[in-house]
């Protein structure tokens, strides 16, 4: 059989050999299930700390420097009731969408006796994939952050310090939605914040010796923190009240956009169906489209209820792949030997290997 270009398209034989598999020697102690996932890579981290120090930074200063300090009890208590809940369940989801096994593929099965016991016939194919030595099921792709393969990977997130895959989307979804509505909730009340202070307490500290003289008010007091006993506004001083405000605003409003865009599109892949990766590349492969609905129910865990909104509630568990799963029937061995390689960057990801018994 000639070989197809690799610039152009995939590297089909017929040999078994040319998925080398006496190469892929499967792990030796695999982990036993349950295991907590957790991928150890630097930058994902620093993003998971960044991620929960901006959050505890929120919850400082919207307690400590709009709630607290109000005389409006009602205000503070019910505002405070709801960004703690939502901060906190922001938080839960990121822990689960950050710990939770995507889907991974097992690593090092692409060994020679178990690709013997698919027992490949004419017009069947299985991928493998050389960096972690695993044949793929259907929909699956690999990560070099994660050096796994992923089951409906969507993409890696250095946020989650994890892959968004078939396990956790649903944990990603709600962390995006909780932070994004923490964003606007922060936003809203640091406007009224602003509205309600600034005229009150705040307009002492822009009084000029004259106005001092007037009201009767010495240059000692004005340097003085305010002791406002109808409407204290805050427990600092108002420049400083006034930096952390801001600096609360810039991160609620740029994370709010961020946030809002992730989960817009991360509901539009569920409903469609179709993953980030595969809509980047676009792939021609024939296979079922699940229903919109029907897709949502699987990732958020049956018919609707509050436990979409629950991150300690599982997504609908999928079936374990069987080892037929693994194999791919193609129509005919011209449409396999046509079939082009997405990008010069992937063209090393999957192996085909066609087998005639």
């Amino acid at each position: 059989m000639m070989l197809i270009p690799t610039h152009h398209f995939r590297n089909i034989e017929r040999k078994p050999e040319y998925l080398q598999p006496e190469k892929c020697v499967p792990p030796p102690y695999p982990g036993p299930v349950g295991t907590m996932w957790f991928i150890r890579d630097g930058c994902g981290i620093a993003c998971a700390i960044v991620t929960w120090f901006l959050v505890l930074y929120a919850e400082f200063v919207v307690l400590f420097v709009m709630l607290i300090p109000s005389r409006d009890y009602v205000y503070s208590i019910i505002n405070g009731i709801v960004f703690n809940l939502l901060a906190f369940l922001a938080l839960a989801s990121h822990c689960r969408a950050m710990l939770t096994d995507p889907g991974a593929v097992p690593k090092g099965n692409a060994t020679k006796e178990f690709i013997e016991s698919l027992q490949l016939k004419p017009g069947q194919v299985v991928y493998k994939c050389p960096k972690c030595c695993s044949i793929k099921p259907d929909r699956a792709h690999h990560c070099s952050v994660c050096k796994r393969c992923i089951r409906k990977m969507d993409h890696h997130c250095p946020w989650v310090n994890n892959c968004v895959g078939e396990n956790n989307q649903k944990y990603f979804v709600l962390f995006t939605m909780y932070i994004a509505l923490i964003s606007l909730h922060a936003l809203i009340m640091v406007g009224f914040h602003f509205l309600h202070c600034f005229e009150e307490d705040w307009t002492t500290y822009g009084l000029n010796r004259e106005e001092m003289a007037e009201t009767g008010i010495s240059l000692h007091e004005k340097m003085q923190p305010l002791n406002v006993s109808s409407t204290e506004c805050s427990s600092f001083s108002p420049p400083t009240t006034v930096i952390l405000l801001i600096l609360l605003c810039f991160e609620g409003l740029l994370f709010l956009i961020f946030t809002s865009v992730m989960f817009g599109t991360q509901v539009h892949s569920i409903c469609t169906d179709e993953t980030g990766i595969e809509r980047l590349k676009r792939k021609n492969q024939p296979r079922e489209h699940t229903g919109s609905w029907q897709s949502v129910k699987e990732t958020f865990g049956g018919d609707f209820s509050l436990n979409w909104f629950n991150p300690f509630s599982r997504p609908c568990q999928p079936e374990i792949p069987s080892d037929k799963d693994m194999v791919r029937q193609v129509t005919s061995l011209s449409d396999t030997e046509t079939m082009e390689d997405p990008s010069e960057e992937t063209k090393d990801e999957d192996s085909v290997e066609v087998t005639d018994e």
